[in-house]
């Protein structure tokens, strides 16, 4: 096999969710670069798999990503795993997939097990069109604003500890905004709890779960008619943050989007904190 990279995600919680294909590939590498060794060893050892792992984690990435490279180049081929789903999504292996582009050397993705498309669809909220956003913000007013400008269903990661905060915050934004808590996927006690934002901030007060949490947001209410479009809004409240006049703000979104902008100024007004 010729040097290159390949991204081989693994098993979110259930280490039978592993692919075929990915297991040939991290017999057949030359190079397994993982997050934590100890913890693909458990996966490998489990589907006797014998292979040589080097670390390759957030301490060590930009130095370790031109170690790899170098192999690459000689023509070794190097598989990136992380601890759980795919490498690049909140785990490291950004810097060496775009080393590797940068210096010509071919890079090949697997599919596998993924927290965020498991939790999308666990939701039952609307799936054609969303995003994933990491972490959510931990202010009010950045969290309203960012959720006026990514519209559409929203996929985001919490940890059990903060998910009361989060929840409450939501409340205080949009209390009848859907929901969906989705614990521990794929393990033995998996649970996807479903409701407003308001009703499981009720839940979940003072009560944090434990295990690994994805947090799925529905869809924001549709706008009223002449009520400005969310992005608008978003954007507005962003350069008002940032130190700008209101109502000149407001002007120049409106000149940019082709809203009025007495409409955005009243929304600004109406729904500031």
């Amino acid at each position: 096999m010729s040097g290159r990279l390949v991204v081989c995600p693994t098993p979110i919680g259930n280490l039978g969710d592993v692919t075929l294909r990915v297991l040939a590939v991290l017999g057949e590498a030359d190079i397994v670069a993982c997050e934590d060794t100890r913890r693909t060893r458990v996966l490998l050892d489990r589907h006797g798999v014998k292979a040589r792992l080097v670390s390759y984690h957030e301490k060590n990435e930009q130095r370790r990503a031109a170690e790899l490279v170098a192999t690459m180049r000689a023509g070794e081929v190097v598989a990136l795993v992380s601890d759980a789903g795919m490498p690049l999504v909140s785990d490291p292996g950004y810097a060496l997939v775009r080393t590797c582009v940068s210096e010509g050397i071919s890079v090949e993705v697997l599919p596998g097990a993924s927290a965020v498309i498991a939790a999308l669809v666990a939701s039952a909220l609307p799936a054609e069109r969303w995003c994933f956003v990491g972490f959510l913000p931990r202010k009010r007013g950045e969290l309203r604003s960012r959720l006026s400008e990514w519209g559409g269903t929203v996929v985001a990661f919490e940890s059990p500890r903060r998910l009361p905060a989060t929840l409450a915050l939501l409340t205080e934004i949009d209390a009848g905004r859907e929901v969906a808590v989705c614990r521990e996927l794929t393990k033995l006690h998996e649970e996807v709890v479903r409701g407003t934002a308001g009703e499981l901030a009720k839940r979940y007060a003072g009560a944090p779960p434990k295990g690994e949490v994805a947090l799925v947001l529905g869809p924001a209410a549709t706008k009223s008619p002449g009520e400005p479009e969310p992005s608008s809004l978003g954007a507005l409240r962003r350069l008002v943050e940032d130190g700008a006049h209101p109502r000149r703000a407001a002007a120049v979104v409106a000149e940019l989007t082709g809203g009025s902008a007495n409409r955005l100024y009243r929304a600004l007004l109406t729904n500031s904190d």
